[in-house]
């Protein structure tokens, strides 16, 4: 019986790296069967000897190129893109031309009520591809904090949304990479389940300040501003109307108590409790220091 080929596309983005480094973690055949799928050119991964290849979801002739012999597929949407019919569907398509038989994708918590969404599109397009299938559903990344919000933290001492005394659910990248690494190793158990990925505590952003303080040694404000203020300052930041236009509407969503959330899925796929808020600023906390 041949081998299993895994294609991992976002592969040198956030989530995809961390699947790639838990699937060489747990699997010493990994550098034989993962596949590390980028816009950049096929070669070799680095140190790993992994084998890398070409995929941009506009250019159908990388996407059909990249998808011969692998076996399972995990699925980011590229956020730049939205218009799933014309680049995500097609890309399924190939993708069930060329024999895949599972495709694991990276989907967004809460996304059965949010049916304008992408995440929701192809969601439903997954569930009429005769293709198995699984959903992993994440809540807030807390990369988002050493990412997004790395400048206003690290320069202006503070958080910057308009989410008011809402209650957010984080979760650790690291968490999400090492459960989806242990579905695409194994995803006939996994297969029509969708996993809401959530951490084990929600908290409010004046509790992840105070949590940014304790780890960093200096005061970190959570500033609260009203969404006019937010959006005043986004726009003078240099920051497209529209994705601010997005933030508004998510953190609208926080403060209606809509990213307290949380779901035993995580713990189970892992076998061991996600990281807290606090352990990911302590590994992180050289990305917001001067």
């Amino acid at each position: 019986m041949s081998k299993p080929r895994i294609l991992i596309t976002g592969a040198s983005g956030n989530v995809g790296r961390e699947i790639v480094q838990a699937l060489q973690r747990f699997h010493a055949d990994a550098t034989d069967i993962v596949i590390a799928a980028t816009r950049l050119r096929a070669g070799k991964s680095g140190d790993s000897a992994m084998e890398t290849v070409e995929f941009d979801f506009m250019r159908p002739d990388t996407v059909k190129a990249a998808l011969r012999g692998v076996t399972t597929l995990f699925l980011l949407r590229p956020p730049p893109i939205s218009d799933v019919p014309r680049f995500i569907a097609p890309a399924i398509d190939a993708a069930k031309a060329a024999g895949v038989r599972h495709i694991v994708f990276l989907s967004l918590n809460g996304v059965e009520k949010q049916t304008r969404t992408p995440h929701y599109a192809i969601e439903q397009y997954l569930r009429t591809s005769a293709i198995e299938w699984t959903f992993l559903r994440p809540s807030f990344f807390m990369q988002n904090l050493s990412t997004t919000h790395v400048e206003e933290i690290r320069r202006r001492n503070e958080i910057f949304v308009p989410a008011g005394k809402g209650k957010t659910n984080f979760v650790d990248v690291r968490d999400i990479g090492e459960a989806a690494a242990h579905i695409l190793a194994n995803p006939d158990v996994h297969k029509s389940q969708a996993y809401d990925l959530t951490g084990s505590t929600s908290y409010t952003y004046d509790e992840i300040a105070a949590i940014l303080t304790s780890e960093l040694g200096r005061t970190i404000r959570y500033a609260n501003p009203s969404k006019l203020r937010f959006f005043w300052r986004k726009w003078r930041e240099g920051t497209s109307i529209t994705f601010t236009l997005v933030m508004i509407y998510l953190y609208h969503q926080t403060v209606k108590g809509a990213a307290e959330v949380y779901s035993p899925d995580l713990l189970q796929l892992l076998g061991h409790p996600p990281h807290t808020v606090s352990e990911f600023v302590r590994d992180a906390r050289g990305v917001w220091l001067e």
